[in-house]
């Protein structure tokens, strides 16, 4: 599942990230595995000094996420998230409504900076709903 600022982007919201966070619930899941090879990356485990992390060309554009703050477990975010067409593919994505509450419990300062851009990015989202309900 896509989550951080790279969801928020996915739905229209103005920020600007410099990678790609993935939330998995298994990382020993083979379908993980064989799309890593396919691109010729490969799952790095954790050690004393690094966190788990992709290697490989292309990887170094993602991040490996193994908890968020503010939000349930990956099961309930997964029921819960947006499907987002990509190409030809669709995107499993943190909802905005849960990247804000995210970035909110995280509290760090560049989290604390998103907050009201996501909030803006949010009320237009609810607002255009709103408006296509009413017609």
């Amino acid at each position: 599942m896509v989550v951080g600022l790279s969801a928020a982007t996915l739905q229209g919201a103005p920020v600007v990230t410099q990678d790609v966070d993935l939330w998995f619930e298994n990382l020993g899941e083979l379908k993980i595995s064989r799309a890593l090879q396919e691109v010729g990356a490969a799952y790095v485990p954790p050690s004393a000094f690094n966190p788990p992390m992709l290697a490989g060309a292309g990887a170094e554009l993602f991040d490996i996420v193994l908890r968020m703050d503010g939000v349930g477990t990956f099961a309930e975010e997964f029921d819960r998230c947006v499907e987002i067409s990509l190409g030809r593919q669709k995107l499993k994505v943190l909802s905005l409504e849960r990247v804000l509450a995210s970035k909110i419990a995280a509290n760090r300062p560049k989290d604390k900076l998103a907050v009201p851009v996501l909030r803006d990015a949010l009320a237009v989202k609810q607002a255009i709903k709103r408006r296509k309900r009413m017609k």
